[in-house]
């Protein structure tokens, strides 16, 4: 909050969407223009493009990018995480929380408005297509008062219709994140009743989409968002956000060129009001709903070039900066984020430099005890869990590392399978001389081509030699 007196406290008693009965109030943002305005364009352009083709780039028949929960299985940058790497992923999430806590201390909520999904699907998509069926604001209230005719018909069902094929579009595409392209492809041309639960994802998806964008929009980022009740914690009179210069704009007047006229440069126009997507007077100061969007930079902007004022009226500033003219300083607390995330990071990439490709689990039969054989052997069974997650399959063969001795696997030769966990059980034969004590620490390598891939220990059960 500025401080300054002549802004009052009463706005923070209520939300600009909610009416004095707490029914819903409807925004009807102008359309926005500018500088800002046409680089957060391109910027959504580039989102976009991402978005809706990384499904179908694919590394060695796999998705660049896939997150299969009910398969546990997740694909970053092509490599394969499986829920044994869980721990590598776990972390990367705390860097990535770790990374946005310090992006808010610093840049405050910018990212809300140019890089999160929600605000560039409502604001680069949805809103732009309701302003070319239903045109700009005051046209949108038009038709809102206006009774059912043929015009309010045809418009209102062209939107409708268009925004439930987008959320259509959006719902195959975020579906392919989680299943792959491939499946989603497979669940539109082959028979529905071999893809009843495809079709049932794909039809609450497109409801979801559709019930956000037409109907809650804005107050996803409002009441939903968690970021937006994290930014009241994080930020701090130093940290860069959408700013009003209120030393600059007050008092208020109607514009005037009277001289004897006491005035800030602030004419009171409304415009930075009237194309909010959240519906907030941002003269108010630092608010929760405020996304950072800058389409109330580009309206004054645009006004102040009109009354030749100087342009920066509302502008990226901090608090500090405007009530002390002073620039932004790299504080104590974004030093310590920094590192706090340096120090992840590197963790993260070392866990990603030794993340080995297949795990391998060696356990003693349950209740099996050791068996005596002929020539002085005793015998052990075991099971083995084997973990592959490359991309091939291999034949498997288990040799005992640190005694002699011989293996004798059971049924069918091991093999790894690509992307799949195996299992089988073998016999392990050591000669009692070697038995020193009940319990003797074994090493079993495991080979696929004469290539060690994994060292295995376990215990081996057997009487006391003297």
């Amino acid at each position: 909050m500025s401080g300054t007196s002549t802004i009052k406290e009463s706005f923070r008693d209520s939300i600009a969407t909610i009416d004095q009965q707490g029914k819903r109030k409807w925004i009807y943002p102008n359309k926005p223009k500018g500088r800002l305005y046409d680089l957060r364009k391109y910027l959504s352009y580039v989102y976009l493009i991402v978005f809706f083709t990384l499904p179908f780039i694919k590394v060695s028949g796999d998705p660049l990018f896939m997150f299969n929960i009910v398969e546990r299985k997740f694909i970053l940058f092509g490599m394969i995480f499986w829920p044994q790497d869980f721990f590598i992923f776990g972390l990367g999430m705390l860097i990535f929380i770790v990374f946005i806590a310090l992006f808010t201390v610093i840049f405050g909520r910018v990212f809300c408005g140019w890089a999160c999904p929600q605000t560039i699907f409502m604001e680069m998509l949805f809103r732009r297509i309701e302003y070319w069926v239903m045109g700009d604001a005051n046209q949108q209230k038009a038709l809102k008062k206006m009774s059912w005719n043929k015009e309010k018909i045809l418009r209102t069902t062209a939107k409708y219709t268009l925004f439930f094929g987008l959320s259509f579009i959006i719902a195959n595409t975020f579906l392919s994140y989680i299943i792959g392209m491939d499946e989603v492809l497979k669940i539109a041309s082959e028979p529905l009743k071999q893809h009843i639960g495809g079709l049932i994802s794909i039809l609450i998806f497109t409801s979801v989409f559709f019930f956000v964008y037409s109907w809650f929009r804005e107050q996803v980022c409002i009441i939903m968002c968690p970021y937006g009740r994290m930014q009241g914690v994080l930020l701090d009179k130093e940290s860069i956000v959408v700013a009003y210069d209120y030393i600059r704009g007050e008092p208020r007047h109607k514009f005037t060129k009277d001289p004897s006229v006491v005035k800030g440069d602030c004419i009171d126009c409304g415009l930075c009001v009237k194309v909010c997507p959240t519906g907030i007077d941002i003269r108010n100061g630092t608010q929760l709903e405020c996304v950072n969007c800058t389409a109330c930079i580009d309206a004054c902007d645009y006004m102040m070039e009109s009354v030749k004022y100087p342009k920066g009226l509302i502008r990226f500033d901090s608090e500090k900066g405007i009530a002390e003219k002073k620039k932004l300083k790299f504080t104590t607390r974004m030093k310590a984020y920094s590192v706090v995330l340096l120090v992840l990071i590197s963790i993260e990439v070392a866990l990603l430099a030794t993340r080995s490709d297949y795990d391998a689990t060696v356990l003693r039969a349950k209740g099996m005890l050791y068996q005596e054989r002929e020539n002085e052997q005793v015998s052990n069974l075991y099971t083995i869990k084997l973990v592959n997650k490359t991309r091939d399959s291999f034949p498997v063969e288990l040799r005992i590392e640190n005694y002699k001795g011989r293996i004798e696997v059971m049924g069918k030769d091991l093999a790894a399978k690509k992307e799949d966990v195996s299992q089988g059980e073998f016999f392990v034969y050591l000669d009692k001389s070697d038995l020193k004590s009940r319990k003797t620490k074994i090493e079993i390598g495991i080979y696929s081509d004469n290539k060690k891939i994994k060292t295995v220990k376990t215990n081996f059960l057997g009487p006391v030699t003297n």
